[in-house]
């Protein structure tokens, strides 16, 4: 870092003495030479800004500007800094000195003409020489008459100067400057697509300005919106002149106005804070701050603003709005309101004001008066009096419900269950007796419409408890109700008559006429239901031409259009979908349902009696089945159509990709021997060379710079690199050299050559396989380097690791670990590390020459060779020293997921742009001559003026030290990264609020002594803490003012990035089709061919996750993105349904940032941000694109626990996006194909997951009904040939079980499928050897039970968002997937989502599988056993028989820990954590320890909570009782009736909690009495009490099960079925107790340990210590049945895991199956000391003990009464009566 001396006080602060008079000012003395703001050759350290202050151009009359030094105006802002703002301002010095020879930059590379103009342009197409409208002085002037006029900050100023340079620069660089200018003000403020322009006609404002005749344009407006009665034609007649009039004005107006109104914008944006989010709101500030600017107060007006005056009275204002709607101040800190998404006006709320003229009127001041109705030239001075609070109102109510999905995507139940209501009842007629009557077969089948109607309806009444009742919805709501009342009397209506006539008197013709007719009505309304998007039915929201609806219509219904070709495509697609859906659902599952209607309809079961029932309920059991089977049928119905969506999206997309030319099938089998001309054709900018080289010159220089890069980055050894360069090789006597391609393009064909370039199977030949198969497809041309547009990376950072410590990787984490991150990165690429070793030795070879004497004595030595390496192989390093151990560090963090792999893989770009340009470019070389110092400065420029990396480093002024030195380290390896971080200044005034800056560093601004830390840039203050979201979109929003150029690349800070593919960067800009720009002016022709095209906002690309191939869990994780992010991704792009969730993605700048940003940031509700910029660019018209030939690498995360909190995330994120306006928009505006490939693509799958877990428990529900009647009836038996053998009277069941087998079946496919698009993308791709074998892995992994698993938890986590909302799961830490996680910890994260269904679910299948077996069950109990045992089954190490023990131990300490003292991790805890979801905590705060482990959640909603906690499980309950009364209606084996089965569940299920509170209530005495006596001098009384009670509960529990047994007279079959009935039961009350008799928890677990201790007293309850204990006793209740129900089911679950333990070798085994290492590589057991073996092995003799006990008398309590069930026989009087 020397070299900065002399420099030091060029920063960006000056010191507070005036300029001027500043001894060393390098302005004072004219004969300096001209000081450089920017990067130049020479100085490679001058801060962009050097310590020019000047904002004003030489001899334009400054002195107005000047003569009053520092503002002193009467009382100073208290807010912000005056004294480092005002100072005075200094004349330019722009045109002084000497000029310099030198390159300039223009678009065409002229060297050195123009009398040697200087070369130091910092934007160089935006040069004097190249006729440009403005000078960059003049545009100096113009942001600093706006700064002066409107209070900006000085640093927000220069940073948007220099961002609009760039952007000129950018654009001149391949256009005139005057089009440049041109284009860019169509961009922002005029064109066509300008969000501006399209907002100021929505709002209507023309009407505003138009009129003008009169001051008040507020009641004018209104009553223009009456006069339209007069036709929709006239308003159109004047939106056309209005529009006509808006063009004139833009095409006339002068150079200088547009860039004035740019730079307004700019400004306004720049400082806008969260206002980024809310466009339309900056669009109405940019219109009030520009009609002021050009009133006369304002061109009058000679004193500046004080600086700062913007933030205060514009921004901050409305920053607090929207800050208070989520947090309140308590005790001086922000803590987040109790409020859901409905009851919070969030960013869009507050957006969509500014839509509707309505809205504007709304604005008042404090004094009452409304915004508008001021001259619109005067109302931005009263910005700072408008009262926001009584402005905005919620524009659309994000309540949690199910009915979103009945809104949103009606369209999907239509057509699903009105088909599904026309095929099922023409096929039962037997029902409604249709097989004698026709008209009535008609009639019913017709009622199909009448469904749809219905679905239609409830939509609409569902929609109107979203929509607000304002000026703009209710009308056409209304409106659509009243048509489908109608539509419904005339498709329902006529059954009625029908069913009467017929009745009275069958058969006659008006009856059947009449049915005909209504069939054929309800076709066309279901049609019309299915295909009409809701948004266009009975009033047009979509299309209609009235002014009403122009705002929705431009910013949520201007989809961009589709070409022919890909709208045929779209159609087709769908037209094949639900062509084979319908085909194969009729003649699949409809058709085989005819049967069983057919036997079922009419059967009464004869011979069975209740005590209190009669009859009544038991002759009905096959009618209840039927039900149950026709629900059944509908789940199937539904998920067919998905099947069928995977099997055509896959066929499309892999046929698109064969027309694209992306597979290893297409003829051209050699892409490696054309590879060196298609890199010639397609990346190099060969258009506008002159051949004066050959193409072999050129390729050779970027096949070399490729082939390098992965040499040091040690994927090569220096044997392969040889054989893959271009060699110069000597040919002929007169010395001339040529180059000789290298071997590997040329003996491609012949096979012997394969192993010879790269290891096989290595990462190398990955790439260069994938960049040569890439090239065969169709590129955009690129253009030169020097006239590419300039692009920015964008990546926030939040605490992820930048480099990784020598300590993380080579210390173990903990115990449970087994192997240190190095040894672990060693062994999934070994063929990496030891190229890196081989490099390491070279190195310190080398180093010790030259640091003298060799420590091996003599050089020639053989011996010690091997023994001295050890070190190197092991750790990387021999001595300590930092510059080798620094080297493994970076090996390893560059194959982890660090922010060093993003940084050094995104930097490559400018290692690409230096490439090509030196290659493109040779006389560049040329002109430098030998001076390689100068050249590599020029291509250095070159690179920087194109490329920016900025990081958004959110916590970089917190950082701890280690953190601080990698941040160091980052920027010194590239000093060209920019940071960006928030930076807090402490208030200035007590209380007051800290004050906040977004500020800027790179790697050349300098130290600050005094801090250690580096002086930013730009140093912009925020209206305050710009974390209000979830943090990821904050993060970035308060970034992106420092980016630069046109384009944007989000990546997120676990990606990579590779040479080859950088060197395409070109080609993906080309996509965004804005390089061959027309001379024509955007505004001289409206409508002209160039600007109709609607824009493109994003360009997808392909990710290549690096995770793959390590393990089955890190390549199922990689095939789903492979299967989504590539092959979904491609066919969704082409038929216009891709949204933007990737992160390589590049953005249209320009189009999102005027647009609400790249993401979206209300908290909760926007969780996946980045889905919402594709919704919300789609809707406003931008198109989306996908690139097949660019792709990054991306980390996913590996471990079972984390790739579940993934799951976990994606689900919730569903859920919210389910709430989301725009899932409303689309799904209510989008035009019937688009919408289908929409709701396919993205909720559907959600969706169709919940359908699937959903299938599976209806189904064991129904095979549980069909298993009462098969174990109680005598069924008919056929024999084989069809004959009937049964006895006479029996009951034909056989159709219902052929259906059970087709049902099977369906849902097997279903399941199946899922595998197929990853199975053909890798047939496509790689080739069939790897791809069956790389389902094999899968399927030998045992991957499908992984698959049931995950959509479990996706599903449960989408339903648990949708009823409660918090988006809460248990974290689990990241890591590598080596870890150990212990038992209790997985039970106590999955039980909830998905252990508890499987165990409920397995008591059933026991039941099914006792009455009904056939094989295809076991498909069953292998999926519900998955259910169960997948988080074990994936837990690495998880069989080892010492680990399986200790966890025994674990798990019982876990149930009973914390009942003396506080722990943070026990069963107490997890209860409660599971509890408060639903009860909530109490208001009031009580600073508390145990406070910490319960997270923030609002309470559920009642509604929300009463058909998912209350009504469900009593439906449940119910009818498993009613399954075991049928069972228990017929008399037994002695022929005696048995007593009423009612009372004998109510006994058995209610007794044990009974049992319960009689316990607690005794043990509550006993501790209320000893308690305070005992607990002081026994600290563990209350852990003892817990235990006698929770011991007698589990006593208790088991005991009820066998008595119950005994009343079954130890039949199998009953007692589980009553055991069902029992758990559902149990289950309801539970769970109603907690919802309704539970007021809300207290944050701290403190009520639970008064409980067992019985002290009361001092534990901070305050006035609720009275009534605490009746609630606690309540809890307790539940809490011991739960506590005994874990128990048992834990147990069970270890019992499941026992057998696989007692296998030998079954630890290495498990550990190839997770893993995919070789045995002989595997991770080798821990170490222990004596000690600890010791310990462990006393643990292990202890509690196996313990575990083989528990076993035995689980065996036995199901045992014996099996083996003696004929001699056990008690008589009671009492059993007798029960």
């Amino acid at each position: 870092m020397a070299g900065r001396g002399p420099r030091s006080q060029e920063g960006m602060y000056i010191a507070p003495s005036p300029p001027s008079s500043d001894p060393h000012d390098p302005f004072n003395n004219v004969q300096m030479p001209e000081p450089h703001r920017y990067y130049d050759p020479d100085d490679d350290h001058i801060d962009q800004y050097g310590r020019r202050d000047t904002y004003g151009s030489d001899g334009s009359n400054d002195e107005r500007y000047y003569e009053q030094g520092a503002y002193d105006y009467a009382q100073p802002d208290t807010d912000s800094d005056v004294d480092v703002y005002g100072q005075k301002y200094v004349p330019s010095t722009e045109s002084l000195g000497p000029p310099r020879m030198g390159i300039s930059e223009s678009s065409t590379p002229t060297f050195i003409g123009h009398d040697g103009v200087s070369a130091r342009e910092p934007y160089p197409a935006w040069s004097s020489e190249r006729q440009i409208p403005l000078s960059k002085e003049e545009i100096e002037d113009i942001f600093l008459d706006l700064t002066q006029k409107f209070g900006f900050q000085r640093d927000s100023m220069r940073n948007m100067f220099d961002f609009v340079m760039q952007l000129l620069d950018s654009r001149a660089s391949r256009m005139s400057p005057n089009q440049a200018l041109l284009t860019l003000h169509a961009d922002y403020i005029g064109g066509q697509h300008a969000n501006y322009r399209k907002w100021y006609f929505a709002a209507q404002l023309d009407l505003d300005d138009a009129i003008g005749q009169t001051q008040n344009p507020g009641l004018q407006r209104l009553r223009s919106q009456k006069r339209k009665a007069k036709g929709h034609k006239a308003a159109e007649r004047q939106l056309q002149s209005a529009l006509d009039r808006w063009r004139q004005a833009m095409n006339n107006m002068s150079q200088y106005d547009r860039m004035r109104q740019i730079a307004l914008w700019l400004l306004l944006w720049g400082e806008a804070a969260q206002i980024r989010f809310v466009p339309e709101c900056l669009c109405f500030i940019f219109k009030c701050a520009d009609d002021y600017y050009r009133s006369p107060d304002c061109q009058n007006r000679m004193d500046p603003v004080p600086e700062g005056l913007y933030l205060h009275a514009v921004v901050k204002p409305l920053y607090r709005f929207m800050r208070d709607q989520g947090y309140e101040v308590v005790d001086g800190k922000f803590v987040r309101k109790e409020r859901d998404h409905d009851q919070i006006i969030g960013y869009d709320d507050v957006n969509q004001l500014f839509w509707y003229p309505e809205g504007i009127a709304r604005i008042v001041l404090t004094d009452k008066t409304r915004l508008v109705d001021l001259p619109p030239a005067q109302r931005f001075m009263k910005f700072d009096r408008i009262d926001w609070n009584r402005v905005f109102f919620k524009t659309y109510y994000e309540k949690r419900s199910f009915g979103h999905l009945l809104v949103n995507f009606n369209r999907i139940w239509v057509i699903h269950i009105s088909m599904y209501w026309f095929y099922t009842a023409y096929n039962s007629p037997t029902i409604y007796n249709g097989e004698k009557h026709v008209a009535m077969r008609w009639s019913a089948t017709a009622l199909g419409g009448a469904v749809a109607t219905i679905i239609m309806i409830c939509a609409t009444l569902a929609e109107f408890s979203y929509i607000p009742t304002t000026w703009n919805n209710t009308s056409h709501l209304t409106r659509r109700l009243v048509f489908l009342l109608i539509t419904l009397a005339l498709t329902a209506g006529p059954t009625f008559y029908i069913a009467i006539a017929e009745s009275s008197s069958p058969g006659g013709s008006l009856a059947l006429i009449l049915g005909i007719v209504q069939f054929f009505i309800s076709v066309v309304a279901t049609l019309l239901f299915a295909i009409l998007p809701s948004g266009r039915m009975f009033g047009d929201r979509v299309a209609g031409k009235s002014r009403k609806y122009l705002a929705s219509q431009t910013f949520t219904a201007s989809y961009p259009s589709l070409k022919p070709s890909a709208r045929l495509a779209s159609c087709a697609l769908w037209f094949l979908v639900f062509g084979c859906k319908f085909t194969e659902s009729y003649f699949f599952l409809t058709l085989s349902f005819k049967n069983p209607i057919r036997v079922m309809v009419g059967m009464k079961i004869r011979g069975c009696n209740d005590k209190y029932f009669g009859d009544a309920l038991c002759r009905n059991q096959a009618a209840f089945t039927l039900t149950i089977m026709y629900l059944m049928d509908l789940v199937l119905f539904f998920l067919d159509t998905f099947l069928w969506w995977i099997i055509w999206n896959t066929v499309f997309s892999i046929g698109r990709s064969f027309a694209l030319g992306l597979s290893i099938w297409t003829p051209w089998k050699d892409i490696y021997t054309r590879l060196p001309k298609r890199i010639y054709s397609k990346i190099l900018a060969t258009a506008d060379m002159e051949t004066k080289y050959k193409p072999k010159v050129l390729v050779s220089q970027i096949w070399n710079a490729i082939i390098i890069s992965m040499y040091r980055e040690h994927l090569l050894s220096i044997e392969h690199v040889q054989k893959l360069l271009y060699h110069q090789v000597d040919v002929g006597q007169d010395g001339r050299r040529s180059l000789r391609a290298p071997a590997f393009f040329i003996s491609q064909s012949d096979k012997g050559f394969r192993g010879e370039f790269f290891t096989p199977g290595s990462e190398a030949e990955r790439r260069i396989s994938f960049f040569a198969q890439s090239l065969t497809t169709a590129v955009p041309e690129p253009l030169p380097v020097d006239a590419m547009p300039t692009f920015t990376v964008l990546t926030p950072h939040y605490s992820e690791k930048i480099l990784l410590s020598l300590r993380e990787i080579i210390r173990e984490e903990d115990q449970n670990t087994r192997v240190t991150l190095l040894e672990y990165l060693k062994q999934l690429h070994p063929v990496e590390w030891d190229n890196f070793v081989k490099d390491t030795k070279i190195l310190a070879e080398e180093s010790q020459m030259y640091n003298g004497s060799s420590p091996f004595g003599g050089m020639d030595e053989k011996g010690q060779s091997k023994a001295d390496d050890l070190p190197f192989y092991c750790i990387g390093f021999k001595s300590a020293a930092p510059e080798f151990t620094l080297r493994t560090r970076i090996w390893a963090s560059l194959r982890a997921q660090t922010l060093y792999r993003t940084v050094s893989g995104m930097m490559n770009y400018a290692k690409a742009i230096k490439l090509l340009y030196r290659v493109e470019n040779p006389e560049v070389v040329q002109l430098f001559g030998g001076n390689t110092d100068k050249l590599e400065r020029e291509l250095e420029r070159m690179a920087r003026r194109k490329f920016k990396f900025v990081v958004s480093m959110q916590r970089y002024s917190k950082f701890n030290r280690e953190e601080q030195e990698n941040a160091e380290f980052l920027l010194r390896a590239y000093p060209d990264l920019q940071i960006a971080y928030l930076e807090e200044e402490p208030p200035r005034k007590e209380g007051g609020d800290s004050r906040i800056f977004s500020a800027l560093i790179d790697g050349h601004s300098e130290f600050i002594p005094e801090t250690g830390r580096r002086k930013p840039k730009f140093r912009i203050e925020l209206p305050g803490n710009p974390i209000l979201g979830d943090g990821k979109s904050d993060n970035q929003n308060h970034a992106i003012i420092f980016y630069r150029g046109e384009y944007l690349q989000l990546i997120d800070a676990n990606q990579d990035n590779y040479l080859e593919e950088c060197l395409k960067i070109r080609n993906v800009l080309a996509e965004f089709e804005e390089y061959n720009v027309s001379s024509q002016s955007p505004y001289a022709q409206w409508g002209h061919k160039d600007f109709k095209q609607s824009p493109i906002a994003i360009v997808g690309a392909r990710e290549y996750i690096f995770s793959e191939n390590i393990g089955i869990l890190g390549d199922l994780a990689a095939g789903k993105e492979q299967t989504f992010g590539t092959l979904a991704a491609r066919s969704l792009a082409w038929i216009g349904g891709k949204l933007h969730y990737g992160h390589p993605d590049f953005l249209n700048a320009l189009y999102m940032t005027t647009r609400g940003g790249v993401s979206k940031a209300q908290k909760g509700l926007h969780l996946n941000e980045d889905i919402y910029a594709g919704m919300n660019a789609f809707g406003r018209g931008g198109r989306i694109k996908h690139t097949e030939y660019y792709q990054c690498g991306k980390g996913r995360d590996l471990g079972f626990g984390t790739i579940l909190n993934f799951q976990t995330k994606i689900g919730t994120g569903m859920g919210e996006q389910m709430l989301s306006r725009e899932y409303y928009y689309l799904g209510t505006q989008l035009p019937i194909d688009r919408f289908l490939t929409f709701y396919y693509g993205h909720p559907g799958f959600h969706i169709n997951n919940m359908l699937v877990i959903l299938s599976v428990q209806i189904f064991i529900l129904t095979m549980v009904f069909l298993g009462t009647l098969n174990g109680q009836l005598d069924i008919c038996k056929y024999s084989s040939s069809g004959q009937f053998i049964g006895n006479p009277g029996c009951y034909n069941l056989t159709p219902a079980f052929q259906w059970i087998d087709h049902c099977i079946i369906s849902i097997f496919l279903v399941f199946m499928i899922a595998f197929l698009p990853l199975f053909l993308q890798e047939l496509v791709e790689r080739g069939t050897v790897k791809a069956v074998v790389r389902l094999a892995k899968h399927f030998g992994s045992l991957s499908p039970a992984f698959e049931v698993f995950s959509t479990q938890i996706s599903s449960h986590s989408i339903i648990t968002n949708l009823t409660f909302g918090g988006a809460r799961y248990i974290a689990t830490g990241r890591g590598f997937a080596t870890t150990r996680i212990s038992f209790a910890i997985l039970y106590s994260r999955f039980a909830g989502p998905s252990i508890y269904l499987g165990m409920r679910t397995l008591v059933m299948l026991l039941y099914v599988t006792l009455t009904i077996w056939t094989g295809w069950v076991t498909y069953f109990w292998v999926s519900i056993l998955a259910l169960c045992v997948s988080p074990f089954l994936f837990n690495p190490h998880q069989f080892s028989a010492a680990d399986f023990i200790i966890d025994y131990r674990e798990f019982l300490r876990w149930m009973n820990r914390g009942n003396s003292r506080a722990h943070a991790n026990s069963w107490i805890g997890y209860c409660r954590l599971s509890r408060t979801m639903i009860t909530g905590y109490k208001k009031k705060r009580l600073g508390h320890p145990s406070e910490r482990l319960s997270g923030d959640v609002p309470r559920a909603k009642w509604r929300a909570v009463i058909f998912s906690e209350v009504i469900f499980p009593i439906i449940m309950a119910t009818l498993f009782v009613i399954a075991y009364m049928f069972v228990k209606s017929f008399p037994d084996k002695d022929g005696k009736q048995p007593a009423s089965p009612l009372i004998r569940i109510a006994v058995v299920a209610i007794g044990p909690i009974v049992w319960n509170a009689a316990i607690l209530l005794v043990l509550f005495m006993f501790s209320l009495f000893l308690g305070p006596m005992l607990d002081t001098p026994f600290p563990k009384f209350g852990s003892v009490m817990a235990f006698l009670g929770h011991s007698l509960g589990v006593i208790g529990m088991i005991a009820f099960f066998e008595f119950f047994w005994f009343l079954e007279l130890w039949n199998v079959a009953h007692a589980v079925l009553g055991l069902n009935a029992i758990i559902f039961i149990q289950r309801a009350i539970h769970k109603v107790l907690i919802s309704v008799f539970l007021s809300r928890e207290f944050k701290h677990d403190e009520t639970n340990r008064a409980w067992w201790t019985g002290k009361w007293y001092g534990r901070g309850l305050g006035s609720s210590a009275m009534s605490q204990p009746a609630r606690e006793f309540i809890v307790k209740i539940i809490e011991l049945s739960l506590w005994s129900s874990d128990f048992l089911i834990g147990h069970l679950l270890l019992f499941l895991l026992t057998p696989p333990v007692l296998i030998p070798y079954i630890d290495r085994l498990h550990s190839t199956m997770l893993f995919w290492l070789r045995p002989s590589k595997q991770i080798r057991a821990p170490l222990y000391s004596i000690k600890q073996k010791r310990q462990r092995r006393w643990i292990v003799i202890k509690y196996g003990v313990v575990f083989v006990l528990a076993l035995g008398i689980f065996a036995a309590m199901i045992a014996i009464p099996l083996i003696f069930r004929q001699s056990l026989h008690i008589n009671c009087s009492i059993c007798q009566s029960i």
